[in-house]
């Protein structure tokens, strides 16, 4: 592939000594970050605490190395968990395994095929909307374990509706140690970042050193992640998944949601990251990236991976400024892995919660949401507000198929909206407008403007024909595009005319519809002769013609 540039290798020319300490530092201060949101987030997925580490080890590594961006930090992130916990509760880890595979192939293709530019193309609509869904799952999801809630043995509630009501059932056993300890993270996470001397040591890992020094030190009777999960701090190790065509068919879906939530969320990063250091990504190398990130990921036990926007700001206010700074983080987690791994069984459910409340607090979005719905329009709110609601009631993959559909359907409905077709009428003493003119008995022009397309291609037959009329003027020069439809509405049209002995002529047709236009042979029927570059040649052509009848 000739786009295929990652940006390592450029950022390695003229690399300095300096440079290599500030990636160091930075590598370091991201993987503090990222190790209780790896551990909190591989949790709200229903996975094991130490495979959010083999993602943010395996994904984030390969992806530094072949990305196309200087900055980016890619590892385990929010939007992946509520798809990732559904794929887990239904399919198993083997499930997730092949998805997470399949979603990386999709990547790599979707770079080799030059997508990257594509995926502007989603409106902001849609991201915003499931993004605001995303985090409300996650918030539902985490609720259980920040109140301490107790669950009947075979209660394992997998949707968002099923998690509400088995904790509206079990409201009762409620642990109000758990609620207290979640309230101290909570407080932290909040507060912590405030304060100006301290806040370049990560709220989430002093939340976490908290939480665990409070429940031992009290002896407090609050679940811990030991208590609940057992933790390993074996390496990741290559497992290879037992495929079958039965389940790569059903998975198919899951894996296009990975594959288009990790190309948004990463490109999203990049743009970001660009705009901090007044650099320019290659998306496409980045979503080959991203593909072989996942891949490798699934294959040493990890989860779904992508750029992480807030992992990646820290990394570029901590002094990163090349791929270096990614791989670092990638080794001190696994530093952090081998050597302090089996502490994280301390860590208490409820500071997990904390933190995943934060995260979705931060994801959520709500100022441009509510901004969205007090000045957008009501087609874009509504939207807006579908996405959203199918992201919380349903999924994902329903959420963002019905939100593009629509967001299309509309779309066209406001295009059709601006194509008009209006007739020239005869001047009077009273109007002098420019669609009034001298024109002789028999004689009609319609100007028609917005683009010519199957939904307003019904429209090229409300052209009123009578015994009168002995020539049409058809003026395009504002139709900059026609499609297949509307070349089928065309041809018709003259067609009848052309039973009816009625000359049409064309004026000011643009390229693309006369490429079209000669493409179906309709040129060759009406005749050369009968396009004109200009209104006033073309009615002098039609007058000519008039006269001759």
């Amino acid at each position: 592939m000739k786009d295929f540039r990652p940006a390592l290798f450029s950022s390695l020319k003229g690399y300095t000594g300096k440079q290599l300490v500030s990636d160091i530092i930075s590598g370091i201060i991201v993987a503090i970050i990222a190790l209780p949101l790896s551990i909190a987030l591989a949790l709200a997925s229903g996975v094991g605490p130490e495979e959010g580490l083999y993602t943010a080890i395996v994904a984030g590594a390969l992806i530094a190395f072949f990305g196309g961006s200087r900055v980016q930090i890619s590892g385990p992130t929010a939007a992946f968990a509520t798809i990732v916990a559904g794929i887990v509760a239904v399919n198993g880890i083997e499930g997730l395994m092949i998805a997470t595979v399949m979603a990386g192939i999709i990547l790599i293709l979707m770079g080799l095929f030059r997508f990257g530019g594509l995926i502007k193309y989603i409106p902001f609509t849609i991201t915003t909307g499931f993004t605001a869904g995303i985090a409300v799952t996650i918030l539902i999801g985490q609720l259980k374990d920040f109140f301490g809630l107790t669950y009947p043995d075979g209660v394992k509630p997998i949707e968002t509706a099923e998690k509400v009501e088995a904790f509206i059932s079990n409201i009762s056993t409620i642990n109000l140690w758990a609620v207290l300890v979640g309230l101290i993270g909570l407080a932290i996470l909040i507060i912590w970042p405030k304060i100006k001397y301290l806040s370049k040591v990560p709220a989430s890992l002093v939340a976490v050193l908290v939480g665990i020094a409070v429940v031992k030190i009290f002896g407090l009777e609050v679940n811990t992640i030991g208590d609940l999960y057992s933790v390993s701090s074996a390496l990741p190790s290559f497992r290879m998944p037992t495929f079958s065509f039965d389940l790569v068919r059903r998975l198919l879906p899951d894996a296009f949601t990975i594959a288009i939530l990790a190309a948004i969320e990463s490109l999203l990063s990049c743009v970001v990251a660009d705009g901090m250091t007044n650099t320019k990504h290659n998306s496409n190398t980045e979503l080959v990236a991203q593909g072989i990130g996942n891949i490798g990921s699934a294959f040493f036990g990890g989860i779904p991976a992508t750029g992480a926007i807030a992992r990646t700001a820290a990394n570029i206010k901590s002094g990163g400024r090349t791929p270096v700074a990614g791989i670092v983080h990638a080794i001190v987690l696994l530093l952090i892995l081998v050597l302090l791994m089996p502490y994280a069984a301390l860590i208490p459910m409820p500071i997990i919660a904390a933190v995943l409340f934060h995260v979705a607090y931060n994801m959520c979005q709500w100022r441009p949401f509510v901004r969205l719905v007090k000045t957008a329009p009501k087609t874009d709110v509504f939207v807006l507000v579908v996405t959203f609601v199918l992201t919380v009631v349903f999924d994902l993959v329903v959420a963002i198929a019905v939100g593009i559909v629509l967001a299309c359907v509309l779309f066209m409905k406001k295009v059709s909206d601006q194509t008009e077709l209006q007739p020239w009428e005869k001047k009077d003493s009273e109007n002098d407008s420019h669609l009034l003119r001298d024109l002789p008995e028999g004689l009609s022009v319609y100007e028609i403007s917005g683009p010519l397309f199957f939904g307003v291609a019904d429209r090229i037959s409300n052209i009123g024909i009578d015994d009168e009329t002995k020539c049409i003027v058809l003026r395009m020069r504002s139709v900059s595009t026609i499609d297949s439809t509307a070349m089928n509405a065309l041809e018709s049209f003259y067609a009848h005319c052309s039973e009816m002995g009625i000359k049409v002529v064309f004026s000011h047709v643009n390229k693309q519809p006369m490429e079209f236009i000669r493409k179906a042979g309709l040129a060759e029927k009406v005749g050369e002769e009968y396009f004109c570059d200009h209104i006033t040649t073309a009615l002098a052509l039609a007058e000519k013609l008039v006269q001759d009848k």
